[in-house]
């Protein structure tokens, strides 16, 4: 064959392959994605498990605020809130400077049931004569003072001792009343109720008429506006105690006032079970233990915590007494009392009660 003849081309089988390199492949996306929820969550974790234990270290702080004798004394099992029901006297304080009183302008009474998860607040309105033997006639707010003033004079008692037999004067007091045994008593006063308003961000309500009431004295300024509005704190202790004005809005009532009450707390327990309402939980922890006095034992504290962290006001049954004004005094209608009366024993019986219709109804109605 000739040099220049030109060799035939190689068939493509003779023909030297050239392995392609390997192409990379993309990781699925769904990969990356779960690769930074899994991180999210465990931010997410993280986090909780630091809120969880700045929560702790506020309530071990709100055990140690609390005054009046919570004491560290172990609770037997069955004597525990989340196992059996227990009732409480609960009194708001009227602490404001310039007042120098220690009338409680806020009178309640509470039974919780731990197996029914729901609880019956009873409202009395702070003018009332509850004619009982063996007491003085007089109005139903100014009994604290008068149980403390007898324990400083009459009994030689110290400043705590004295408010310690003023809360077992009150609690034996109120037991004869409504015929059932009350376990505890609880007193905040109205800085607290202000403070823990405002540590969930004010509460919303439906005010129910114009309200305009100045009292310099004490430095009173109720000014508010009838229609459904978020309340701050000051603006809700005045919604709640506003009775009279001196500035052309019309007065109202203890009886509207123990309305208004029912209608704050319901605002207030549905706050607390929101999810903005647990964020704030510590401020709340907070604003309760710095203005707060009570004879319930940190355990049994612990214990109602438990108990009752989910309850909302479609499980708390408000019944606010009923009677007439006659002045002083405001005169308890006896089926009303009769009411309040059955109601707290059929809560503290031990299987509690259901909440019906009617009820529930009347809850939301209260919010």
């Amino acid at each position: 064959m000739n040099a220049s003849t030109p060799l035939p081309p190689r068939s493509r089988s003779a023909q030297t392959r050239r392995t392609p390199a390997p192409r990379k492949t993309k990781k699925p996306k769904r990969r990356r994605w779960a690769t930074v929820l899994l991180s999210f969550f465990a931010v997410v974790i993280l986090g909780l498990g630091a809120y969880a234990g700045y929560l702790y270290w506020e309530f071990n702080q709100f055990l140690n605020d609390i005054s009046g004798g919570g004491d560290d004394k172990p609770i037997a099992s069955a004597d525990s809130a989340q196992v059996r029901p227990v009732s409480m006297v609960l009194l708001g304080l009227d602490t404001r400077s310039g007042t120098g009183t220690l009338n409680t302008d806020v009178l309640m009474v509470a039974a919780f049931n731990p197996k029914s998860n729901t609880a019956t607040v009873v409202s009395i309105p702070r003018d009332s004569l509850l004619e009982l033997d063996g007491y003085k006639k007089q109005k139903v707010n100014a009994y604290y003072s008068g149980f403390y003033r007898e324990g400083r004079s009459e009994e030689g008692l110290n400043e705590d001792q004295a408010y310690a037999y003023a809360r077992e004067g009150m609690r034996k007091m109120f037991g004869e009343f409504f015929g059932v045994k009350f376990d505890y008593t609880a007193i905040i006063n109205f800085q607290g109720f202000i403070d823990v308003v405002d540590a969930l961000g004010g509460v919303k309500v439906y005010v129910d008429q114009d309200m305009r009431y100045v009292d310099n004295a004490d430095k009173t300024n109720i000014d508010l506006k009838k229609g459904e509005q978020v309340l701050d704190g000051k603006q809700a202790l005045d919604f709640v105690r506003y009775r009279k004005s001196n500035r052309g809005t019309a007065d109202s009532s203890d009886f509207a006032r123990n309305e208004r009450q029912a209608r704050v707390l319901a605002a207030i327990a549905d706050k607390l079970k929101s999810l903005g309402g647990v964020t704030r939980l510590g401020n709340v922890i907070s604003a309760v233990g710095n203005n707060m006095t009570t004879d319930i034992p940190k355990q049994q504290i612990t214990h109602m915590l438990k108990a009752y962290y989910d309850l909302d006001s479609e499980h708390i049954r408000f019944i606010p007494l009923e009677g007439k004004w006659k002045s002083p005094y405001v005169y308890l209608d006896d089926s009303s009392v009769q009411k309040a009366r059955e109601a707290l024993a059929e809560e503290l019986s031990p299987e509690g009660r259901t909440v019906g219709g009617d009820e529930a109804a009347s809850a939301s109605d209260a919010g």
